[in-house]
């Protein structure tokens, strides 16, 4: 029972540091969980806050979650109703909102985003690690233009030429994340049949190879291999993707990518069985000298056969 008299909510206690100003995905997931460190810090639960924005507790969830596009009405009602509505909490509040409202950079392509797609960009942007396991395709991050050519084409078989280049476009447009200050660190976990799948010939096959080689010799990139034998007791069924976070947002999430969509898992007991999952396939590939080893031969097979 809330008392009717609260203690005002120190707007020092847990609030999560400003987010740079170009992006606008992590300004909301730092938002919403200091709206949650506010809610917590006055032992409110989402159905007493549900009320003050007329919202219900599901939208309460998803916008502290940074699910949820924040309206400034709606977070400066909630920031007064924890009683944290001081001039310094308020501008903190403020500046998220004006970097949350920014256009990012994808919007540009929303042509040929889904909103799950977005949202992976989104999460992608704002990650400070990303371990992925990929079953049939080299993860996008790493994918060369021929070799993602090759793949966009593939998953659609009846797009034009226009719309094959803007998703390729897109996707080298995700992987500038890998060149910036701030870039997340990746594991890249890689089925041993990627290694022999022919996407797009042994030309772009062979550049692909030479192109992970040197993208694994760079700081905070991890590729290993995982060979036939040891995935058969230890690899999930299909593609997994568990993105981590910065303090200020939700520590982690796992991303499940579909036909025609993708699931997002947040849930503790989910993100232990993948966290286990991912770290058997660790321990079950190759290592660092091995894996440049399977690549060299990938490329000298393909190189041959071109």
């Amino acid at each position: 029972m809330v008392a009717d008299r609260p203690v005002r909510a120190s707007s020092k206690a847990k609030v999560a540091p400003l987010v740079r100003q170009d992006n606008p995905a992590a300004a909301v997931k730092v938002l919403g969980a200091m709206l949650r460190d506010l809610r917590r810090a006055r032992g409110l639960g989402l159905k007493d806050a549900a009320p003050v924005i007329r919202a219900s507790m599901s939208k309460i969830s998803r916008l502290e979650r940074g699910e949820h596009p924040p309206r400034r009405r709606d977070v400066l009602d909630l920031v007064a109703f924890y009683g944290a509505d001081s001039a310094e909490t308020v501008a903190e509040v403020e500046e998220l909102l004006r970097t949350a409202a920014t256009e990012s950079w994808w919007s540009h392509y929303s042509d040929v985003t889904p909103g799950w797609l977005r949202r992976l960009i989104s999460l992608e942007d704002s990650a400070e690690e990303i371990r992925t396991y990929e079953v049939q395709v080299v993860p996008g991050l790493l994918q060369t233009r021929a070799y993602a050519r090759a793949v966009v084409r593939a998953g659609f078989p009846a797009a034009d030429v226009s719309d094959i280049e803007r998703r390729v476009d897109l996707r080298m447009q995700r992987q500038s994340l890998l060149r910036g200050p701030q870039r997340p660190k990746l594991l890249a976990l890689l089925d041993e049949s990627i290694l022999w799948r022919p996407v797009g010939g042994p030309e772009v096959m062979a550049e692909q190879m030479r192109f992970l080689l040197t993208q694994m010799r760079r700081r905070r990139i991890s590729v290993n291999v995982v060979r036939y034998g040891e995935a058969a007791s230890v690899a999930p069924p299909s593609s997994v993707t568990v993105l981590r976070f910065a303090a200020g947002g939700p520590s982690e999430l796992v991303y499940l990518e579909q036909i025609d969509g993708a699931l997002y898992l947040s849930r503790e007991s989910e993100l232990d069985a993948y966290r286990l999952r991912l770290s058997r396939l660790v321990q079950a590939a190759e290592d660092g000298p091995a894996t440049e080893a399977m690549l060299e031969q990938a490329i000298t097979r393909y190189t041959h056969r071109a």
